[in-house]
């Protein structure tokens, strides 16, 4: 019975330093909501949203393994947006990656997200939540105690709206190698994965899904000159794909990716929380303007 008592009690101080996800089943349910992976993450700032759209706003995207459009994001969005919601706004962030799949994957049960806290988590909205703890936070948790944001925010901070605060070195030498690094990955990731119609399929599902219960905006974030150079080689028609995506859905859509040297990136991929800020405040700034079309 102590064990218990202490392990209540340490679950009790969980919050945005735990780890990289808990907060998103810790908070209430939302009504305005922003999709997609860590480009998502950490480009879309929740809190300049609510100060330019006057509205609560929370970040649920996680990254390319746990969040990449299909069945299992699908059926978290349903259990994360609150049921109550009638004129909400939703910022789908899409990129090539996040509807693509591995050509060895055939089956959806071997979808990387099966792997995902989306796929088994049933509570959204405890805090403390045991259930995210027990199931997915595979540290002592006396660290929880020991590391939560009282004693200082970490590197990786995820804000309770979503939003995930990466404080990295921004040094020109040290982006450098992090972005040499990524459009490694990139390259070679780019040799073995396709658009998936499972994918574009449940895309366009959510996109259904959300026109019920308010305006929905896709957004294409941009990254930096290598990493765009690698997506417009590897998928040259992916923004006229969600332009028609847009039209056949009759919403907005709004491309940034060719604007990719107004920002700064911490590693080709990820932009700047600055940046994020920035480009936050071109998204709202877009979505007021959409309205008075």
């Amino acid at each position: 019975m102590a064990v218990f008592i202490v392990l209540a009690i340490l679950g009790s101080y969980a919050d945005g330093n735990t780890d990289d996800n808990y907060m998103h089943f810790a908070v209430k349910k939302p009504q305005n909501i922003i999709l997609g992976d860590s480009r998502g993450s950490q480009a879309i700032v929740s809190g300049v949203l609510k100060n330019k759209l006057s509205t609560d706003f929370d970040n649920f995207s996680l990254n390319i393994v746990q969040s990449p459009y299909g069945q299992v994001y699908f059926k978290a969005l349903k259990r994360k947006l609150d049921p109550e919601t009638k004129n909400g706004i939703f910022i789908l962030t899409v990129n090539p990656w996040s509807v693509s799949l591995n050509n060895n994957v055939k089956k959806e049960k071997d979808f990387p997200e099966e792997h995902s806290p989306l796929n088994d988590m049933h509570f959204y909205d405890c805090s403390p939540n045991y259930e995210y703890l027990l199931k997915h936070y595979t540290r002592s948790w006396f660290k929880i105690y020991t590391e939560r944001a009282e004693a200082g925010r970490s590197n990786t901070f995820l804000h309770n709206d979503g939003w995930l605060e990466v404080t990295i070195d921004m040094n020109a030498d040290s982006v450098a190698v992090r972005t040499h690094e990524k459009t490694m990955f990139y390259k070679e990731m780019a040799g073995g994965v396709e658009l998936s119609p499972e994918r574009l399929k449940a895309f366009n599902e959510i996109i259904n899904y959300l026109r019920t219960k308010g305006s929905v905006y896709i957004v294409r974030i941009p990254t930096s000159k290598s990493l765009t150079a690698i997506e417009n080689k590897k998928y040259p028609h992916f923004s006229k794909l969600l332009q028609d995506i847009a039209r056949k859905q009759n919403v907005k859509v709004f491309d940034f990716s060719k604007n990719y040297a107004d920002y700064d990136y911490t590693d080709g991929n990820h932009m700047y929380k600055e940046s994020g800020k920035k480009l936050t405040s071109q998204i709202a700034d877009s979505i007021i303007a959409s309205r008075k079309q």
